[in-house]
């Protein structure tokens, strides 16, 4: 697989990995300017930097990259590194360039109605990766959401909870009523998450925002949350609804990537 082509699946996958890129060397060493390498949070490796020990203390840097989510630059004198691995001296220095990717969102949608439906559709056309959480069995069925990759049935209170929310995390909430829509708010606020929408009109967001206040929330907290979600644009249909949401989820994601924010 081209190398692009394998970090755009990995990007679309949500899976934690970096670009190593080599952008000086000075002496004899194993690789060229513009060699590249990915390498991904479990240690798979796709291309070269020149192997050997050198290449081994790259792979732990771009692990720390990863973890820290920024761009690192390290340099390393070859003399040394081979010498205090193998004992012997190959010459020339290395700088690379190591650039975690930027994973695109990872969507919880609490909600297998038809929104959520749509939405899942939509998000497994545009490549988002995406989970269904509903406590109706029927409405998280792998014939339903054949593309999510997870799909989990129970209380929306426990799972919203407890889920793990791989970042970043994009949580949607369409349940099928404002009482189950309440029960995910109050379990998902509080955890990590890059956003947060929610289905209701401006009246019905008033009533839920007062009784999380209520409940010891802060308007902080419930300032960051998305309601009514989705980008105004006169959608009626549960297909409009769900284009209004990723293209609000789409502006937000491309905002962050650009901005850092």
């Amino acid at each position: 697989m081209d190398i692009w082509n394998e970090l755009t699946q990995l990007e679309k996958g949500g899976v934690p990995a970096a670009l190593v890129t080599v952008i000086r060397t000075q002496g004899s060493t194993p690789r060229e300017v513009g060699a590249k390498m990915i390498i991904t949070m479990d240690g798979k490796i796709s291309g070269t930097i020149g192997g050997s020990a050198v290449e081994a203390l790259v792979i732990e840097k771009a692990k720390e990259a990863i973890l820290k989510g920024k761009v690192l630059r390290v340099e390393y004198n070859l003399d040394d590194v081979e010498k205090a691995s193998t004992g012997m001296i190959c010459g020339g220095k290395m700088e690379f360039f190591i650039e975690p990717l930027k994973r695109f969102p990872r969507l919880y949608i609490f909600g297998g109605g038809h929104v959520g439906l749509a939405l899942a559709d939509m998000a497994a056309v545009l490549g988002y990766p995406h989970i269904v959480i509903d406590d109706r069995p029927e409405y998280t069925t792998s014939d339903r959401f054949p593309h999510a990759l997870e799909r989990h049935t129970g209380s929306f209170a426990d799972l919203a909870s407890r889920i793990e929310y791989v970042q970043p995390a994009y949580v949607i909430i369409v349940t099928r009523c404002h009482d189950t829509d309440l029960e995910v708010m109050r379990g998902v606020l509080g955890k990590p998450y890059e956003y947060l929408g929610m289905i209701c009109s401006r009246k019905k967001r008033a009533e839920v925002f007062k009784i999380l206040e209520e409940e010891g929330f802060s308007k902080e907290e419930l300032g960051r949350v998305h309601a009514p979600i989705g980008l105004d644009i006169g959608s009626k249909t549960p297909a409009e609804i769900a284009i209004s949401i990723m293209a609000e989820v789409i502006a937000e994601f491309q905002k962050e990537r650009t901005t850092g924010r």
